[in-house]
């Protein structure tokens, strides 16, 4: 008689605890992403301070109950974007924040997990003053109708849908990646994921904090007729504008302990 082959065990990580479980059938292939995230957040809220060292793979792996293989991987992530670096004879220490990659989508989000500090959200905010008008006007100058319809679509979805939807959401950020696509600049284009992470996390802070003010698809059509004229300068200026008056109730705040921002 042929045994049955045993059930294999694999641990999945708990939420509630931060701990490894382990459970019949369960898929670990993403635990690395957890912990990366789990590790993320006590370095950003600085529970790890820069210089602190991590405990070791072997340790990490047997305290949390999970695999040596999703502790590298996960030290490998965080490695990548800047958080952690390993350190001859000493371990994986934890980075000063300058040498993070603020930039990168995943690190702007573990920064929006908790509720993200007045300065976070101002710096996304001026960031994409510094960036944005400038891509409008260079969009208009350079679109096509492709580039139009894209644009044209999101404007419909986000109309029809509004921001407080997943699909009106994601048709925010379509509209903003079209108009750098249409900017025809493969830099700015690679800014697409940190400009979209921005807008998504921004815009999901906002209704959360139910904060997120007037519905912003006119100020996005504008600039949308203003590229499709081919008017740069009014372009940038209506670009600019949506975005200032996203951040006039940031530095104007109503009370304290409360950020109040319109919806961009």
């Amino acid at each position: 008689m042929s045994k049955l082959p045993k059930r294999r065990q694999v641990v999945t990580w708990d939420t509630e605890t931060g701990e490894g479980q382990a459970g019949p059938g369960r898929s670990s292939s993403r635990l690395h992403d957890m912990l990366a995230q789990k590790l993320a957040a006590e370095i950003i809220s600085g529970h790890r301070l820069p210089g602190d060292v991590l405990p070791t793979e072997l340790d990490m792996s047997i305290s949390l109950g999970i695999s040596r293989t999703a502790v590298r991987e996960a030290m490998r992530i965080l490695t990548a974007k800047g958080l952690v670096e390993p350190r001859p004879k000493r371990g994986t220490c934890v980075n000063d924040k300058s040498a993070w990659n603020l930039l990168d989508p995943d690190v702007i989000g573990w920064m929006f997990a908790d509720k993200p500090d007045d300065r976070l959200v101002r710096n996304l905010f001026e960031l994409r003053l510094i960036i944005e008008p400038a891509a409008a006007a260079l969009a208009a100058q350079r679109r096509n109708v492709t580039h139009l319809a894209a644009m044209f679509h999101a404007l419909d979805v986000m109309d029809r849908d509004t921001l407080f939807t997943e699909s009106g959401r994601q048709a925010d950020k379509d509209f903003h990646a079209a108009l750098l696509a249409a900017a025809d600049n493969d830099q700015l284009t690679s800014l697409n994921a940190s400009i979209g992470a921005s807008v998504a996390l921004s815009t999901r802070y906002k209704i959360e904090q139910d904060v997120l003010g007037p519905d912003p698809v006119a100020a996005h059509r504008a600039v949308y007729e203003a590229i499709e004229r081919g008017d740069a300068g009014e372009a940038r200026w209506c670009m600019e504008s949506l975005i200032r008056q996203a951040m006039k109730d940031i530095v104007k705040r109503p009370h304290p302990g409360a950020t109040k921002i319109n919806g961009a």
